[in-house]
């Protein structure tokens, strides 16, 4: 196995528990349906290229198509389909789980023209960015008709009251007299044949059989065997041994992501297209460059953005830069960790996630390499390193704040409640910076006996943390005038000799 898989399936590893830790109430159903989900989709028969797939959309009356629902490309290919279903000239009906049952009318009077946008959205529950937007936007704009079919249910029987409902809806479209082709976009555990598609042939109780098709997006089971085969890179859809299909338009690992950054999304930003991630990394680049007074032209031409989603990450940092045995060990567990990073001697930005303000972070830090060279990366004695980090850190929240002056940074009050309310780590991070933070103004010397040096967890925990309360003050102290543009910029091209030094002067600057 090549380690970049290894890698990525790890990172999947982690995800999958992290997302298991917040998703709370899986009931025996719940687990008995996700199990005869992945049974039907852990093999494929053979690859099947587009234009088979095309052939096979337009020989059906209904399509069920899978979606991942925080991740827009899910939906995005979900309209592809359409767009294809359309030019047969048969009538095309929507059936979306994103619309509840009970807004048809709303839903009906937007499409009429008789509901403004806002309006709709706000009672569907949904931000005006959201993929319900487009989705609905597209119907209206072509004039498709419309169904919802999600209702609210709970408790232990709560997916198989939401399937009858579903297919209840999907079978009144089907039995129009027009003979419509309906293509449904449901959450991807529905859409498997014994599930949501057997509910809709018990409904439709018909002589005359509903030719239907099951495509699936991003299937784990099948996406992981193909990338051990070497195949993802040249597959666009597999077939499956009961006749279904499969896309594959991203990894799981993206689809993970997607929805972590949905629960993790800041106040205030709203995350960018993964493919458009090096874009964005080039104009929050310029724009903090400008302020800086840093010329940034030449570096974006060298500069490499890397995000998750790219399978070889880590090989494609290692060939940018020298690293010894033990500093790929360790980009590999930051990697794992979820946290994005600005790698000097590579040149490269890793972006963890879609957010912006964390893109917007490194690059702060990759102007800030820009500003003061080799000096970013020089060896430092421990204390030196920690502070400078400390500096460094300032910088990227501050660079972050630039671009999204809403983004919260975590006080002293909040550290506090962490204190009494966490355990391991985070708590001995959380008494570091209380114990930090109370002695660095009257009593610095002693604040530089409280340094956690010996363990990385810790050094980089604290440094973070006092760095981004450092970054905040900057930022509120430039906004509100108290600090100029020239202090900035003399800041941004400090190599810091003595950053100790530098961080209490600032600390007392902005006190």
């Amino acid at each position: 196995m090549r380690a970049s898989l290894a890698l990525h399936l790890a990172l999947f590893r982690r995800q999958k528990a992290q997302i298991a830790r917040v998703v709370e109430g899986q009931t025996a159903a719940f687990r008995a349906y996700e199990a005869r989900y992945r049974r039907r989709t852990s093999e494929y028969t053979c690859l099947v290229p587009a234009q088979a797939v095309s052939q096979r959309l337009r020989a059906s009356d209904v399509v069920y198509v899978g979606d991942y629902h925080t991740l827009p490309l899910a939906q995005e290919t979900y309209l592809e389909l359409v767009e294809d279903a359309r030019t047969s000239g048969r009538r095309v009906v929507l059936a979306l789980e994103c619309v509840e049952g009970r807004h048809q009318a709303a839903v009906d009077a937007y499409l009429a023209g008789r509901l403004a946008e806002r309006a709709l959205l706000s009672r569907l529950g949904h931000p005006l960015e959201s993929s319900p937007r487009a989705l609905l936007a597209y119907a209206k704009r072509h004039r498709l008709q419309v169904v919802g079919i999600d209702r609210r249910a709970q408790g232990e029987r709560s997916l198989a009251l939401r399937d009858a409902y579903a297919a209840e809806r999907i079978a009144r479209a089907l039995r129009a007299e027009d003979k419509p082709r309906v293509l449904v976009l449901v959450g991807q555990y529905h859409v498997a044949p014994c599930h949501l598609p057997a509910q809709v042939e018990h409904a439709l109780d018909s002589a005359s059989p509903t030719r239907s098709l099951v495509v699936y997006q991003n299937a784990e089971g099948v996406y992981w065997r193909l990338a051990r085969e070497g195949k993802v890179g040249t597959a666009q859809a597999v077939e499956l041994p009961d006749g279904t299909l499969c896309l594959l338009n991203a990894s799981p690992v993206v689809c993970q992501q997607s929805f972590l950054d949905y629960l993790e999304a800041e106040s205030g930003e709203a995350p960018f297209k993964e493919r458009g991630a090096p874009e964005r990394f080039r104009d929050m680049a310029s724009l903090i460059g400008r302020l800086a007074g840093v010329p940034v032209g030449r570096g974006l031409d060298d500069v490499e953005v890397v995000t998750a989603a790219d399978e070889d990450a880590l090989e494609r940092i290692q060939r940018r830069g020298r690293f010894t045995q033990g500093e790929l060990t360790q980009l590999r567990r930051h990697i794992l960790s979820r946290e994005s990073c600005y790698i000097p001697r590579a040149r490269t930005a890793y972006l963890a996630s879609r957010s912006l303000n964390h893109a917007a972070e490194e690059a702060a830090h990759f102007v800030r390499h820009l500003a003061v060279g080799d000096a970013l990366d020089a060896p430092r004695r421990a204390s030196d390193a920690f502070y400078a980090r400390c500096v460094e850190e300032a910088l990227g929240f501050f660079g972050s704040k630039l671009v999204n002056p809403r983004r919260h940074c975590v006080g002293t009050g909040e550290w506090a409640l962490r204190f009494g309310q966490a355990r391991g780590v985070e708590r001995q991070i959380a008494a570091f910076v209380l114990a930090h933070k109370a002695a660095e103004l009257e009593v610095p010397e002693e604040a530089v006996k409280l340094l956690p040096l010996r363990k990385d967890r810790l050094f980089h925990g604290v440094s973070h943390a006092l760095g981004y309360l450092l970054g905040d003050a900057l930022y509120q102290g430039f906004d509100q005038g108290q600090v100029d543009r020239a202090e900035v910029r003399a800041l941004f091209r400090d190599p810091l000799e003595e950053p100790r030094q530098a961080y209490f002067d600032w600390v007392r600057r902005l006190s």
